[in-house]
């Protein structure tokens, strides 16, 4: 199986190029530049040093969040347009599954955090890469009690880590670990991994982002509306 894999939902945009277990080329960046112009560039320069061409893949694979809502947009609509051009599938991938799948191996709880802003964190937690709490945007300290009787020790990665960490150590004392910055980001092919194992196929149209929130546009323009109505009355 020869893969595309895409990821744009937090601050390091990453794409990888697979074919079944082989880990072909794999691109990450985190730069000056947005999403939007790292992301097509990195994907063919991906494809042309795996020496595949885009309608030689399969699929295409999309971490299609939970993250940052404009990145995760870009992810997903780059693999909808690609996989419409090619006519293949896509498969979606779970950003908080894929930074467990980056962290390795850990004897305890592994912890992947994204940053939602206001103090919250979108997270999840897994044992042995088995899943003990679904993704759920909530407060840090919310997030923390959670997790608290699952085990004794906790690895703490993804983009919510570094901004939390004082605030994790001061609640959880020794009992936290913070992986290293080479682990603490989510890995194209990690993703990639967990898609070649997934039975999950989707059209480019029923491809969808992941929010677990609505976007703060959203949020805003029913406040917009609410307040309207509340002055036409």
């Amino acid at each position: 199986m020869k893969l595309l894999i895409l990821d744009t939902s937090g601050p390091v945009c990453g794409t990888a190029v697979m074919e079944d277990e082989r880990v072909l080329c794999e691109y990450t960046a985190q730069n000056r530049n947005t999403h939007s112009a790292n992301l097509m560039p990195m994907a063919e320069a991906a494809l042309q040093s795996a020496g595949i061409r885009l309608e030689e893949l399969d699929a295409i694979a999309a971490v299609t969040g939970p993250g940052s809502f404009t990145g995760v947009r870009i992810g997903v609509a780059t693999a909808k347009g690609l996989a419409h051009g090619a006519g293949i599938p896509c498969i979606p991938v779970d950003a908080l599954e894929a930074l467990n799948a980056s962290a390795g191996s850990f004897c305890g709880i592994v912890c992947p955090i994204q940053d939602a802003r206001a103090g919250q964190v979108y997270g999840a937690a897994f044992r042995n890469g088995e899943r003990l709490m679904q993704d759920e945007p909530l407060k840090l300290e919310e997030y923390l009690q959670r997790i608290e009787p699952l085990g004794d020790r906790f690895l703490f990665l993804g983009d919510g880590m570094p901004v939390h960490r004082e605030k994790i150590r001061e609640i959880l004392g020794e009992r936290a670990v913070f992986a290293p910055p080479q682990l603490s980001y989510l890995r194209p092919s990690a993703a990639g991994w967990l898609a070649m194992r997934s039975p999950e196929r989707t059209g480019y149209l029923d491809l969808q982002a992941t929010y677990l929130r609505p976007p703060n546009a959203q949020k805003n323009k029913k406040l917009l509306e609410a307040m309207g109505k509340n002055t036409n009355e």
